[in-house]
């Protein structure tokens, strides 16, 4: 079964890609945060995360998300001159300044341009294609009305969030929709959402054996871990999981160090992710680091970790 890293703004950019794999191993895929077209042109952000160097040796797939034909021209011409030979449809994006629009979870709504979108994809036979989406945005049926549409597209899997776009991360998954969509998916299913421990992934596989793989995203974030042991078949120690994390975290903070400049700069990339790490240590710790305003008081907090 194949495990992939989802695609979270702000976290699983090139450095924390290149940092996982070196600590906890490679997995099948990595998906990077979507791409989109801001102003009339690619971000050079979101370009270079794509051909950064840091890549090298991993399977990374650049995940678009888009609102027309136009845009989406636009993202596969300038992919394709970065050599991306698979890209990942945005279809579960919850936030509303983007589903308004008919982007991300959006989509879902818009079967006639679903129509057109398919014909596109058709033509485009040098790339392959995959998909993540949502049930729905305000109800989980909402993708039965376009299951059809998703089928006859020339996908190489379907990643599925069974939750609403209107729940965004909070409440329960639907699992009686997930199985249902399981069963009327032509393509490989791959299954995201909510899993933290690594004997949840012997349980979806157990309940689900017709999925192709699992993708984790925040749960992975929380315990980096996750994947490593569940190929290894044993689950880690609190000690070990910790020291491991500090590890990634030491190469993420290098990382910053060197690309970034200014407290401020730096502070801002490494203390979003204590909102998931800080979940294996004493809060009174991780509130030192997140209340450091300088690299110096950030480094001293984070000895006492250690």
């Amino acid at each position: 079964m194949k495990c992939f890293v989802a695609p979270l703004q702000g976290f699983t950019d090139d450095l924390f890609r290149r940092a996982y794999a070196d600590i906890f191993g490679t997995p099948d895929r990595f998906f990077t945060p979507f791409i989109r077209v801001e102003r009339g042109q690619l971000r050079v952000r979101d370009v270079r995360g794509v051909t950064s160097e840091l890549n090298q040796g991993l399977n990374v797939v650049p995940q678009i998300i888009f609102r027309d034909t136009d845009e989406f021209d636009m993202l596969i011409s300038r992919l394709k001159e970065t050599g991306a030979d698979h890209i990942d449809i945005n279809m579960a994006c919850p936030f509303p300044p983007q589903v308004h629009k008919g982007r991300g979870a959006g989509m879902l709504l818009r079967p006639e341009f679903l129509e057109t979108l398919k014909g596109r994809l058709s033509e485009l036979e040098d790339i392959k294609f995959s998909v993540k989406m949502r049930l729905g945005v305000d109800d989980s049926a909402d993708y039965r009305h376009i299951m059809g549409i998703i089928n006859d597209m020339q996908l190489e899997h379907v990643t599925i969030h069974p939750r609403i776009a209107s729940q965004q991360y909070a409440g329960e998954t639907d699992m009686n929709e997930f199985s249902r969509f399981l069963d009327s998916c032509r393509h490989p299913v791959i299954y995201n959402g909510d899993i933290t421990e690594p004997s949840q992934i012997d349980s979806i596989a157990g309940r689900y054996p017709g999925i192709a793989g699992v993708m984790a995203g925040r749960g992975l974030i929380a315990r980096p871990s996750l994947f490593a042991e569940w190929n290894e078949g044993a689950e880690w120690d609190e000690e070990k999981r910790a020291t491991q994390l500090l590890k990634l975290h030491d190469a993420l903070m290098s990382g910053a160090l060197e690309r970034l400049s200014g407290d401020r700069q730096i502070l801002a990339h490494l203390q979003p992710y204590w909102e998931y790490f800080g979940r294996n240590f004493e809060r009174r710790q991780v509130k030192a680091l997140l209340k450091a305003r300088t690299v110096e008081k950030y480094i001293q907090a984070l000895g006492n970790l250690r």
